[in-house]
């Protein structure tokens, strides 16, 4: 839990992050998700272009954070209650709709 409340307080600054992070190991293969949502982890829709796309689009900044490391592996619906408010129920109804309409 200490875990997921430090990675979500680096969240909330997401706005103000700048920088690219290292990769510690190969993302999944995105050929392997049969349909991106809100519920795929992070780092599998940062695996596909069309979908960090989207991520990027919606959600600014998100694979530059500081943070990412800490963050990839969850979704965009797990990370929202730990985002104090920055992500919201409308962000992830568009992401949500942006996601599917990726084929």
């Amino acid at each position: 839990m200490k875990y997921l409340i430090a990675s979500a307080a680096l969240f909330a600054s997401l706005s103000t992050a700048a920088g690219a992070q290292t990769v510690t190991g190969p993302a999944p293969a995105a050929a392997a998700v049969a349909a991106f949502s809100i519920d795929s982890p992070i780092e599998q829709l940062v695996a596909n272009p069309a979908t960090k796309a989207v991520l990027e689009a919606d959600f600014p900044g998100v694979t530059t954070h500081p943070a990412y490391e800490q963050f990839k592996a969850m979704s965009l619906k797990q990370l929202a209650p730990y985002s104090n408010g920055i992500i919201t129920d409308e962000m992830l109804a568009k992401a949500s709709a942006d996601l599917a309409a990726v084929k």
